[in-house]
């Protein structure tokens, strides 16, 4: 495997293991409850990353599934383009200065979990979509993914490259997995 790729899935499964940590050490009492009106639950930040690789599933699919790139081959080396690049440092963990967090933001409304975020469910649902994540980045192999584009699902102006998008997602991952694993002790 590409080492780039094999990195990328060693990413997903490493945040994999962390919410099975998490869902360990979370009581099921504390699991859909907001410490504060303003901050997501622990199955909030989960179910918003089921929606979201739920968005992007179906796209990388359809990336790497299009006839036009069948015969292009792949770089020995992958590279994220400059809005994928910006994108990424973004989505992943939240940069600090002291207790202040740069680069938050509100997410759009699509992707703001909704109705009863069963623990089972929520847990199981991401297990499934993250192997879905894996299965792809495993196809990604030997794929142009540089050449192939991925319309942004928070924003249909911004764009990037499919490489960029793998890079992207387990980014956001940690994120959220970050931001789940702190909802009660007050970051």
């Amino acid at each position: 495997m590409q080492p780039q790729l094999a990195a990328i899935i060693t990413q997903f499964e490493l945040a994999q293991e962390r919410l099975h940590e998490l869902v360990a050490d979370t009581p099921e009492e504390r699991w859909s409850v907001r410490p504060d009106p303003t901050r997501w639950s622990v199955a909030e930040c989960v179910a918003h990353l089921n929606l979201t690789a739920e968005a992007y599933v179906p796209m990388l699919s359809d990336a790497f599934s299009d006839a036009r790139f069948a015969d292009v081959d792949a770089p020995r080396r992958y590279r994220r383009d400059p809005m994928g690049w910006m994108i990424s440092v973004f989505a992943g963990p939240l940069p600090r200065l002291g207790r202040r967090r740069f680069g938050q933001a509100k997410t759009i409304p699509a992707f703001v979990p909704k109705g009863d975020l069963d623990r089972a469910t929520t847990v199981a649902e991401f297990d499934r979509l993250n192997g879905q994540l894996i299965e792809l980045t495993e196809d990604a192999e030997g794929r142009p993914l540089e050449k192939m584009r991925i319309v942004s699902p928070f924003n249909a102006r911004v764009t990037y490259n499919a490489y960029s998008a793998l890079v992207i997602l387990p980014r956001h991952e940690r994120r959220h997995l970050w931001q789940a694993e702190h909802v009660w002790d007050g970051h």
